[in-house]
């Protein structure tokens, strides 16, 4: 890897030479990078998922001369949508954040769908090669906001949407998400990297434990730390499966590397009835995990209740088909059924820290 210099817009932040970070700006560096020092993990980090169908076919109709992660972000000086970081050459003195910023993207369609009609044209930009994540997506530029599309089966989308509802329903900070034909669309939370994004992996690393998570995020901000424990009632509340350390995490201000707050939640489509209809009565890791986290707080909780009658009028105005079967005749019906169920196992479980109003 050639000698790099990392900037934050158009102020230099750090030096990479022989692969080895030299920091010149510390209060602004990517957390990850404070945690760890490790400069090629922090680009690799950044690079779309090679496992991804498209993003082979992508990296192909790029003319990308190897497949490698290193090779896909330096294609576009590791810049991404969602923060103001970005490499170049340590030589290089006349290149500025506005060349590099991406303001169209041509390769939409190819990354989202494989379309053949996308395939074949010249080689450009895209911010693709930095849209991370295992489900196939792209961003588009809409009126001036960047949205992410993604695409998944009608019972993913279904209870991604909804899970979006519920979330504000519950009050929470969410990330907004629309249905657009047969996908799901998001829009940018950082409006176009004002703020940046930066994933719990770059404070927790790769850690599963709630307690231990919790713990780490009290030492960055205890306001944080309350927030992640609202997070995690609602993955158990909605079954969601798939939270990990690269789908939460915090929203920096780009000019003082100070942490504003948790970003808004996003990323639920392995959730609720994305995977099948749950049969059991909920009694589930999920549930167990809030609960030891909720204890170990020793901090009561209070959260809104939501009615079977309310959730189903949120599940029959989302859009999107899960198909029927003889245990869900009713889809929506079920889900609705569903989360009242773990609703009360939440409350069962955590009486006396765990309250709930109207």
């Amino acid at each position: 890897m050639r000698d790099l210099l990392l900037l934050s817009k158009d102020i230099p932040i750090a030096k990479i030479i022989g692969g080895t970070l030299e920091p010149a700006d510390p209060v602004r560096l990517p957390l990850f990078l404070k945690r760890t020092g490790d400069a090629l993990a922090w680009l690799e980090s950044r690079a779309i998922d090679g496992h991804r169908t498209n993003s082979r076919l992508l990296k192909r109709a790029l003319r990308l001369e190897h497949k490698d992660d290193l090779t896909a972000v330096l294609a576009v000086n590791a810049a991404t949508i969602t923060d103001n970081y970005w490499v170049k050459p340590i030589e290089d003195i006349d290149t500025q954040y506005d060349d590099i910023r991406f303001k169209i993207n041509l390769f939409d369609n190819l990354a989202l769908t494989g379309d053949v009609n996308s395939f074949d044209q010249p080689p450009g930009r895209t911010p693709e090669l930095t849209n991370t994540g295992s489900f196939e997506k792209c961003w588009r530029l809409e009126n001036g906001e960047w949205w992410m599309y993604k695409a998944g089966k009608q019972e993913e989308l279904f209870s991604e949407l909804l899970a979006f509802k519920i979330g504000g329903a519950l009050g929470l900070s969410m990330a907004e998400y629309q249905a657009d034909g047969a996908f799901i669309k998001s829009r940018d939370f950082t409006d176009n990297a004002r703020v940046d994004f930066e994933p719990a992996i770059s404070i927790i690393g790769d850690e599963p434990d709630y307690i231990k998570i919790y713990d780490a995020l009290r030492v960055v901000d205890e306001s944080i730390a309350g927030q992640y424990v609202l997070m995690c009632y609602f993955d158990g509340l909605i079954y969601n499966m798939d939270r990990h350390e690269h789908n939460f995490g915090v929203l920096r201000d780009n000019d003082t590397g100070g942490i504003l707050s948790m970003a808004p939640l996003f990323d639920h489509n392995i959730s609720m009835i994305s995977r099948g209809y749950p049969l059991r009565t909920p009694n589930d890791a999920l549930i167990s995990d809030f609960t030891a986290l909720l204890r170990h707080t020793d901090k009561p909780l209070r959260v809104r209740r939501l009615s079977e009658r309310e959730l189903l009028s949120l599940a029959k105005g989302t859009p999107f088909e899960p198909p029927a079967t003889g245990e869900a005749l009713q889809p929506r019906d079920f889900a609705a059924r569903y989360l009242v169920s773990r609703q009360k196992a939440l409350e069962e479980q955590n009486r006396g820290l765990l309250s709930f109003f109207a």
